[in-house]
């Protein structure tokens, strides 16, 4: 069983930077593929970044590109999400996820996915 808890949201301005933790519990934390995803209000979830067990492959949404790093220490059980060059539309709470499969977080098939976080709130003032 892998518990995942995110931390580092908050309010911030348009063009500002945050960076987002999701720290695992767990000792099989390095056999799992992560995954960061979004939900706005009133909008559906949406895929925003992911990587690979060992942080070879990286996979984003045209939406952030350029934008967002994720990164992973696998000797922390961790993975973040650096969010850079910050719009509102970035404005949604933003949920990790853990598979041992990439090409399911990539394809963003949630009902597959093993592990969720449950969440936590970016808001960017314009």
């Amino acid at each position: 069983q892998v518990q995942l808890v995110e931390s580092g949201g908050g309010l911030v301005q348009a063009g500002g930077s945050l960076r987002l933790s999701c720290v695992a519990s767990g000792r099989t934390f390095s056999k799992y593929a992560m995954g960061w995803f979004r939900q706005a209000p009133g909008k559906e979830r949406e895929f925003v970044g992911a990587i690979g067990v060992s942080g070879g492959y990286r996979t984003y949404s045209d939406s952030v590109k350029g934008r967002f790093t994720v990164s992973r220490d696998n000797a922390k059980n961790t993975v973040y999400l650096q969010m850079n060059s910050l719009k509102p539309e970035d404005t949604a709470v933003y949920y990790c996820a853990a598979d041992d499969k990439y090409q399911t977080i990539v394809r963003g098939i949630y009902n597959d996915m093993e592990y969720w976080g449950k969440g936590t709130l970016v808001t960017v003032s314009s």
